[in-house]
């Protein structure tokens, strides 16, 4: 292996943190969250769901944890911008380019992982899937939270998830507060 890939795929996954979601800028959202604390609630929403459910939350917070990697060279695109561009396939195809330099046996996993979560074709895929989406229905709810249009968002959403644990955190979603996290827990 030729020195400093594995290093440089490091720094280049290290973009996401510099890769604001621009959806809610379109709804008047100024500091928007980045790509990488999306990936990273959603890997922990992931790992929880899939224990709730009796699969592996190792599992599906690995395979969140690669889903949105293309986006360190493509960006993040809204709903609008997605019905001009293809971004299932310029994302296949960044992430060929992505992993070519990892070794691979690794680079043959993420590929997997990737292609589980895009074609839903495992049951934890399908969670990683509801993670991601559960995680954009939280950050919806904060912002709507804090005055913006977005609680449509958050009722998107409700289309589709389908497993019991994650119904539940939706159901939840609406019910909760971003800040009641941390009521009652001042001295």
């Amino acid at each position: 292996m030729k020195k400093n890939k594995i290093t440089n795929y490091f720094f280049e996954i290290g973009m996401l943190k510099k890769i604001l979601h621009n959806g809610p800028q379109c709804a008047g959202v100024k500091r928007t969250d980045t790509v990488a604390e999306h990936v990273y609630r959603a890997a922990v929403i992931g790992y929880i769901l899939g224990e709730l459910e009796g699969l592996n939350g190792e599992k599906i917070a690995s395979i969140v944890l690669f889903h949105d990697n293309p986006e360190s060279r493509i960006g993040d695109h809204h709903k609008v911008a997605q019905r001009y561009i293809d971004r299932k396939k310029a994302e296949k195809k960044v992430l060929k380019d992505q992993i070519k330099n990892l070794p691979a046996k690794i680079a043959e996993k993420a590929e997997q992982m990737w292609n589980e979560i895009e074609k839903k074709s495992s049951k934890e895929a399908i969670l990683a899937y509801e993670a991601d989406l559960l995680e954009t229905a939280l950050q919806a709810k904060e912002y709507a939270d804090c005055g913006h249009p977005t609680l449509s968002w958050v009722d998107n959403v409700k289309k589709y998830v389908k497993s019991k644990s994650a119904k539940m955190i939706l159901k939840e979603i609406y019910s909760t507060h971003f800040t009641d996290w941390w009521q009652g827990s001042k001295k």
